[in-house]
């Protein structure tokens, strides 16, 4: 999650209790900033703090702010810098620069939090969009919470530009946060996504989805293993999935996404080698906003199956996400073999990789992917 899950847990309690707590977020980050944005601190009124905004390089100083929060009420943004004095007093000698805001968080000052903690029980990704500066000074401090999958009629904080929602939707759907600066109008709002791990849904309980479950938990993804049959549906078969599900694959599917918990960054793949599942399954796949849709299958089945998805009104565009054969030419065959084939798309798919050896092209490898 996008943010500290302790941190929400020490803000919620404390706000239950009709208490007021001391929150600092990081906001904005230049350089080799020691935390990202959204990154989050907490004082509780019994003095104790859960989270870090750096990792402790400035964390005194902004407990003391904090504290004035809690105490006064009072909100602020203060910068940290490696060439500002102030900082360099507190010891910022990483070579970053951060922007942190700090509230206070109580039932006054932000009444929304029952519902923030309420998405972030039920699994739905939700942002928190906070103005941190307005020419009307009783709109900083205020909250609009929002959800990806809810209509666009939720309110705006007062006299804030048109796009703004637009804007921190985008941000919540791809599980980021960050700051949208309006400096013609004078207002800054910080979008603060609280997402919980993307997920991997896996339709059909066989070999392939074992040996992707595992694979897919690895690269961080909340792993669905679904199935209409029962007797093969089990997590006994499944002990690497964080869930096993007995259900009609299309319900499923659309029920999970109805309740928002199917978002951007989702990725679908079907194991199923039954038409009067599989097709249901990927028609609905494909009408959703998700980062994947793959189907495992020869390429006289992905003929079929494109067939029968046409017949069913599948328009070309949303045909041509479909991911079928599913996976990367590897060569593989094996049940583990192919897991790997399929992993390596998705994540060639999000990051814009090629799928080709590095040995074989020019240019720079990428940093995040290089070795020695």
């Amino acid at each position: 999650m996008t943010g500290d899950d302790g941190v929400w847990k020490a803000l919620y309690e404390a706000w239950a209790a009709g208490e007021t707590s001391g929150l600092a977020t990081v906001v904005r980050t230049f350089g080799s900033a020691p935390r990202p944005t959204g990154s989050g601190m907490v004082l509780t009124p019994q003095g104790r703090v859960v989270g870090s905004v750096s990792g402790g390089c400035v964390e005194g100083d902004v407990l003391e702010r904090a504290r004035e929060a809690v105490l006064n009420g009072t909100r602020q943004q203060v910068s940290y810098g490696v060439g500002d004095d102030d900082a360099l007093a507190v010891g910022l000698t990483c070579g970053g620069t951060l922007e942190i805001f700090v509230e206070p968080v109580g039932v006054h000052t932000f009444p929304e939090l029952a519902e923030v903690m309420e998405s972030m029980r039920s699994g739905v990704p939700v942002a928190i969009a906070t103005v941190l500066s307005h020419p009307s000074p009783e709109a900083v401090g205020t909250h609009v919470v929002l959800r990806a999958h809810e209509p666009y009629g939720s309110p705006r904080p007062l006299n804030t530009p048109q796009d703004l929602l637009d804007r921190a939707r985008a941000l919540l759907r791809s599980g980021e946060s960050g700051l949208l600066r309006y400096d013609a109008e004078g207002v800054h709002v910080f979008v603060r996504s609280l997402t919980p791990p993307p997920r991997m849904l896996l339709f059909g309980a066989g070999d392939f989805a074992a040996a992707l479950t595992s694979i897919g938990r690895t690269l961080g993804y909340r792993v669905t293993v679904c199935d209409a049959r029962q007797v093969f549906t089990t997590a006994d078969r499944f002990p690497d999935a964080d869930e096993v599900v007995v259900a009609r694959p299309d319900d499923y599917l659309a029920e999970e996404a109805a309740a928002g918990r199917v978002d951007a960054r989702s990725v679908i793949v079907s194991f199923s080698h039954d038409p009067k599942f599989d097709i249901p399954l990927l028609e609905t796949a494909l009408a959703l906003d998700v980062e994947y849709v793959g189907a495992l299958g020869s390429r006289r089945t992905h003929q079929r199956r494109s067939a029968a998805l046409r017949r069913a009104g599948v328009t070309p565009g949303a045909l041509a996400r479909l991911s079928s054969p599913v996976g990367l030419d590897l060569g593989g065959r094996s049940p583990a073999e192919t897991a790997v084939s399929i992993a390596a798309e998705i994540v060639a798919h999000r990051h814009g990789g090629r799928g080709v050896r590095l040995s074989d092209r020019d240019g720079p490898v990428h940093a995040l992917g290089a070795v020695g």
